[in-house]
């Protein structure tokens, strides 16, 4: 590049001394820390168990979207079971360990559970180890425990198939990074001169903009504002997921992270992106803590001994949300029994005015939790 040009935001001579116009940040910080506030309010009274439960279920989603926006795709099942492992929650069966799913976790619990401890490059360096236990990124050998080397070229993020390809972004220079990560480590774990909120969105923005690693920086940018949102809360346990939101509109994401890439120190808009995700991840969150409490409330009213593992083990996936239509087929597939048994499992359901069947019949028959089950919500 030409001497004194400048096309990204790390090239300007005050960088990284972001501005913001703090008056605009006003209203939308007050919306978000209401919002927090009336969320921990619905689970404050609840027993450790259905807050565990809560916060296991967005655990998930966060460990799966988190992936998700990089175009990788973990199990589910494995998710959930490598969590409840490391939380020491009871899920019943557990799915058999995968180690990269695991590594995964463990980066997400350690920068929420222990989110008071100091940030440091050791620390940053074994979530990274932790995403890529190979020490490959697909067939891609990467530096582990260090900074990126650019031994192949700049660090470039580009899109476009081959002689199509448009860069978005190029980070700093390798020969930086020692002298980036030193200042942005010192500022991350400094007493915040700002609010906990706008300093998670900064934080995410600088650590992406250096993108010190060979891979992985957008997920571990988003595991240092998940720490700096679990300070905010003043809780290890999650309600709510950055992530799974990011993933809901992950376009807009990387067309404001481009905008202000290559635009001025000012990041006001960047801020008012992050807090309009965020307002909207915990409204989403509502739902997520309605069906945990529909279960919780559920079960407290419901007697377990009139019920076998297999009715117990489809009720819990009904009340957390099934996808599609409950058939008798889907539900000797899930259980793994015959259509037979299946169908006398619902029917017993249906005696019990806990499942109620749809207008159409035969093949076509589908079932879902009755009316009086889905009022214990209110």
């Amino acid at each position: 590049m030409a001497p004194g040009y400048r096309r990204y935001i790390w090239q300007h001579a005050d960088w990284p001394a972001f501005e913001y116009d703090a008056e605009r940040l006003v209203g939308p910080l007050a919306e978000v820390a209401h919002l927090q506030g009336r969320l921990l309010g619905r689970l404050a009274e609840t027993p450790e168990a259905v807050q565990d439960e809560a916060s296991l279920s967005v655990l998930t989603q966060d460990v799966i979207k988190t992936s998700e926006i990089e175009g990788e795709l973990l199990d589910a099942a494995s998710v959930r079971s490598s969590l409840a492992r490391h939380l020491g929650v009871d899920i019943g069966a557990l799915a058999p360990a995968d180690r990269h799913v695991d590594g995964v976790v463990e980066m997400v619990l350690d920068a929420t559970t222990h989110r008071d401890r100091p940030i440091t490059a050791e620390r940053l360096f074994s979530w990274h180890a932790a995403l890529f236990p190979t020490g490959y990124s697909g067939r891609t050998r990467l530096t582990i425990g260090a900074w990126r080397t650019d031994s192949a070229g700049p660090m470039q993020v580009v899109s476009g198939g081959y002689g199509r390809e448009r860069v978005h972004f190029e980070a700093p220079p390798a020969a930086r990074l020692d002298a980036e990560m030193r200042g942005f480590l010192a500022w991350v774990d400094a007493d915040a001169a700002e609010p906990a909120l706008v300093k998670a969105g900064l934080a995410h923005l600088w650590f992406v903009t250096v993108h010190p690693f060979d891979d992985g920086n957008g997920r571990i940018a988003r595991a240092l504002g998940d720490l700096w949102l679990a300070r905010a809360d003043h809780s290890s346990r999650r309600f709510y997921s950055l992530s799974a939101q990011i993933q809901r509109d992950r376009a807009a994401y990387y067309r404001i992270l481009e905008r202000t890439q290559k635009g001025t120190l000012d990041v006001t808009a960047w801020l008012l992106w992050f807090l309009e995700t965020l307002r909207r991840a915990i409204h989403h969150s509502d739902g997520t803590v309605d069906k945990v409490l529909l279960k919780s409330r559920f079960w407290r009213q419901q007697q377990p001994a009139q019920l076998n593992d297999r009715q117990t083990a489809m009720l819990n996936r009904l009340l957390e949300g099934f996808d599609g239509k409950l058939t008798t087929r889907k539900w000797a597939v899930i259980t793994k029994c015959s259509q037979d048994t299946a169908l006398r499992d619902i029917n017993e359901l249906v005696e019990l005015g806990v499942l109620e069947r749809s207008n159409s019949g035969g093949r076509s028959t589908s079932y879902d939790l009755a009316g009086r089950v889905t009022a214990v919500r209110s």
